[in-house]
């Protein structure tokens, strides 16, 4: 017999399937687990703010801010549209909530109480409450501008939630969503919603003082979501800082630190 004949019992038949690849096993592992984890924290937000979603997708969008986008032409994939949406819905639903619980207020007075309700500080109270805070998701950033960046789109993400849950489960479940977080908040007394600057300006005139100065001390974080960072002087007085995401939100924040500086009566940083 000839020595280099070979085994044939030792070749691979046909039909035989090549051995699987063992270097792919803990990718396969790891995407699983991955998939588990996702699904667990979309399953703890949901029970937080009370909704399951039949689209887990649309929960995703409402957290998603635009930074964490691969590409920026996509921008549909961000909370943004859903924002404008669940910021009609709030009003909406809200605006129905005080007809029905304040039956004899006119409609100045009613228009005043939705516009403490539905501003941005409200959404981001509510968010809060709801520790939204960690769960939104952001691009590469550095630590410091992450965390301004989550503080900041709290209302924004909020009013996402909302535009999300309407379209998952209607007008019915969005509206609950709203009772649920809103119902407490307008029954307490209405704060009042006199702008800070008008309540520093007045003040200053009574004390014979020149109108406030403000000045731009600093602009950070990125175009499409800045800091701004201002300054408000007065003659014979430290000036007082603010900082918010316009130059005017950061005017009112320095006008209050000033007002409450002071002793002012009368101001508050709402709206």
């Amino acid at each position: 017999m000839n020595d280099e004949t070979p085994d044939i019992h030792a070749l691979p038949s046909g039909d035989a399937s090549p051995p699987p690849d063992a270097s792919l096993a803990p990718v396969a592992a790891k995407k699983k687990r991955g998939k588990t984890s996702a699904k667990a924290a979309t399953a703890a937000i949901e029970a937080r703010i009370g909704h399951k979603f039949a689209d887990a997708g649309l929960l995703t969008t409402a957290i998603t801010h635009v930074s964490a986008l691969k590409s920026q032409r996509k921008r549909s994939d961000s909370y943004q549209r859903l924002e404008f949406l669940g910021d009609h819905v709030l009003g909406l639903v809200v605006s129905d909530m005080l007809y029905r619980a304040f039956p004899n207020a006119d409609e100045g007075e009613l228009s005043k109480r939705l516009a403490d309700l539905v501003r941005k500080e409200s959404c981001a109270d509510v968010a809060k409450s709801l520790g939204l805070l960690d769960d939104i998701k952001l691009g590469q950033v550095g630590a410091i501008a992450s965390a301004r960046l989550r503080k900041s789109v709290l209302g924004d993400i909020c009013e996402a939630v909302i535009g999300a849950v309407f379209l998952d489960g209607g007008y019915t479940a969005a509206a609950q969503f709203v009772e649920r977080n809103w119902t407490e908040r307008m029954r307490k007394p209405r704060r009042p919603l006199r702008d800070p600057k008008t309540v520093l300006q007045e003040w200053a005139q009574s004390k014979r003082l020149p109108t406030p100065v403000y000045r731009e001390i600093e602009r950070t974080g990125p175009h499409h979501d800045p800091q701004f960072r201002v300054a408000v002087d007065l003659p014979g007085l430290a000036p007082a800082e603010g900082v918010g995401g316009s130059k005017r939100a950061a005017e009112k924040d320095a006008a209050s630190v000033m007002i409450a500086r002071e002793g002012v009566g009368g101001g508050s940083n709402d709206g």
